[in-house]
């Protein structure tokens, strides 16, 4: 894969998105996104600190690991510890002592987790049943979704909430994160087809209320650092969906502004992830910075970067961590499992991470067994560092010319013990 040098700069009062390089055969491209926090190098992987902290490791360790910026969510913030708390403490990077970029997600997935129970499931079989009523089993419906807004039940202690586009902007303007989501209704691949439309004519009337609101907001605030807002893209498995998706937002103008770049949102089916992200970031301008929501498999991260993903998110790398579940250049193993007990090797002797440099398979096997507290620590800085690398070494794959063979002998040889290729 050719790569071809160009500058395309948007700017945006304190926000900035540069195109260094494009893949001559490809979307996959090379930038930098600038903050009022500092600067994102993309491609990039960002890390989800969910409740302001990514879960067992310090914010230095993650700056050490060569995390870039943080993700937290907007949903578990407002309900603890609430919005004013980090609006006082003067907003979500200075509250978690993390000096660089931070993003804040809409809450739109939270309303998805609600209303059916499939928690963090966001890659979806499109080839099983349908119903506007789905639900997981033994669960109970938490989230009520109707033209306005949704309202839901805190699973924190049962009390009653609302939130709306206007709601989902007041409460992320006072988190304060560099870049934040415009409020959308994230549906399931189980949805029929009219409802994926209403559902994105919703997200279409959400997206203009948030550039209002959004607006509005950063006037009243002026003397804070402004905050980037991206509109999210739905529209499940259909291309038609999704193409007027991204042809709609990407062409919003409210109050007069526009979005400064696009999340792409909502249940997918893993088999056609290239496909779907194609379709979206082949209709949006061009010139703006895209992120994919909630993707974030080793193998999937090669899909959306030559697919023109600038950004990942996904909580997977630290919560399968915490369950002894780690990366390895040839796959992924559970480092607990009776093979690792006198085996004196670190996880990947590829890896430059501080668990690799100072530990072996056997300790951490001692660990999790043992259930030692630790044992989260030191997985998750590996894992956390196996994906940030990875998607740095691809940044500059692109740059060198040479992308396609990194992901021929990546994807060559890493598959599960299990002989399964995805996670």
């Amino acid at each position: 894969m050719q790569a071809r040098s160009e500058t395309i700069t948007l700017v945006s009062n304190n926000f900035a998105f540069e195109i260094k390089h494009s893949a001559e055969n490809s979307l996959a491209r090379v930038g930098t996104i600038s903050t009022p926090h500092g600067d994102i190098q993309t491609p990039a992987f960002i890390p989800v600190g969910t409740k302001a902290t990514v879960k067992s490791v310090l914010p230095e360790a993650m700056k050490d690991l060569g995390s870039q910026a943080l993700l937290a969510n907007a949903y578990h913030l407002y309900l603890q510890p609430g919005p004013d708390v980090l609006d006082e403490a003067g907003g979500l990077a200075k509250f978690m002592n993390w000096g660089g970029p931070t993003f804040t997600d809409s809450g739109g997935f939270q309303v998805l987790s609600l209303g059916v129970g499939f928690k963090k499931v966001l890659a979806m079989d499109a080839k099983t049943f349908r119903s506007d009523q789905v639900i997981a089993g033994n669960k109970e419906r938490l989230a009520h979704v109707d033209d306005d807004g949704v309202t839901f039940k805190s699973h924190l202690d049962g009390s009653m909430h609302r939130f709306t586009a206007e709601i989902s902007m007041q409460i992320q303007h006072k988190i304060g994160a560099d870049i934040i989501f415009a409020f959308d209704e994230c549906t399931t691949l189980h949805n029929t087809r009219p409802y994926q439309e209403l559902a994105m004519e919703r997200t279409y009337d959400w997206a203009i209320r948030c550039l209002d609101e959004h607006k509005r907001l950063t006037d009243v605030r002026s003397d804070k650092p402004y905050q980037a807002l991206f509109g999210v893209i739905q529209g499940a498995q259909y291309e038609d969906l999704r193409k007027k998706a991204a042809t709609d937002l990407g062409a919003m103008s409210s109050s007069g502004i526009e979005f400064d770049g696009f999340g792409i949102g909502g249940a997918l089916d893993k088999d056609s992830l290239g496909t779907i992200v194609g379709w979206v970031n082949s209709t949006l301008p061009e010139s703006k910075p895209k992120h994919l929501l909630g993707i974030g498999a080793p193998e999937d991260l090669f899909v959306g970067v030559e697919n023109g993903v600038d950004t990942f998110d996904c909580v997977l790398a630290s919560r399968i961590a915490r369950s002894g579940a780690v990366y390895t250049s040839t796959g992924r193993i559970n480092i607990s499992n009776a093979p690792y007990i006198r085996d004196f090797n670190p996880i990947d002797d590829q890896c430059d991470c501080y668990t690799c440099k100072n530990f072996t398979r056997a300790y951490l096997c001692h660990l999790f067994r043992g259930k030692e507290m630790v044992a989260a620590t030191l997985a998750t800085i590996h894992n956390e560092r196996f994906v940030v690398r990875l998607v740095d070494q691809m940044r500059q794959a692109l740059l060198d010319g040479n992308f396609i063979d990194l992901k021929s002998e990546f994807l060559g040889r890493y598959t599960h013990r299990s002989g399964q290729s995805r996670d």
